[in-house]
């Protein structure tokens, strides 16, 4: 028999714990949780709501995942850099060339800011975009609309306006 392409006797066995029992699978939560949020992006947009013309410039950065060594200094070859942000929105607005937001999935599965995005985040800022930790889908989703309802930046000589929404990354560093 074959699962995922291999046959039984070619695949890992999955890890066992102490007892012997077998570990539970791995949860990509955030993952699950950035799906729902383009998915809901996507709905805005058929719905025609201000947040939902953010949908067809927001894309998503693969940086993450587990790879092969290959694969990763592959990735690196062309270009992948650690700690890029998760999602992108390339449309100018209050003053901010773009939105640079790193996404982490909802309490209690949030992971740590890596000291590598912490850095990409203040990269972004210093060149003049919006860069936002956004903690859960319920803040993603008030950053979006929060960007969404600013004034649209035909130049970029105009001041900044600082979104309310977001965790604070530049806390503690």
């Amino acid at each position: 028999m074959t699962v995922r392409g291999l046959p039984a006797c070619k695949r890992r066995p999955r890890a066992t714990n102490a007892d012997g029992s077998l570990r539970k699978r791995p949860v990509d939560w955030e993952g699950k949780e950035q799906a729902v949020l383009i998915r809901w992006l996507l709905g805005e947009q058929k719905r025609g709501t201000a947040v939902g013309q953010l949908h067809d410039v927001t894309y998503h950065v693969p940086n993450g995942g587990v790879r092969s060594y290959k694969a990763g200094a592959a990735m690196k070859r062309q270009g992948a850099k650690a700690g890029v942000s998760d999602l992108v929105v390339m449309d100018a607005r209050g003053g901010w060339f773009g939105l640079y937001m790193e996404f982490k999935a909802s309490p209690p599965h949030t992971a740590a800011l890596a000291q590598s995005q912490h850095d990409w985040l203040a990269l972004a800022y210093d060149r003049g975009y919006c860069a936002v930790l956004a903690v859960g889908l319920d803040e993603a989703k008030a950053v979006l609309r929060e960007y969404a309802a600013l004034v649209r930046s035909t130049h970029h000589y105009t001041a900044r306006v600082h979104l309310k929404s977001g965790t604070e990354w530049r806390k503690g560093k």
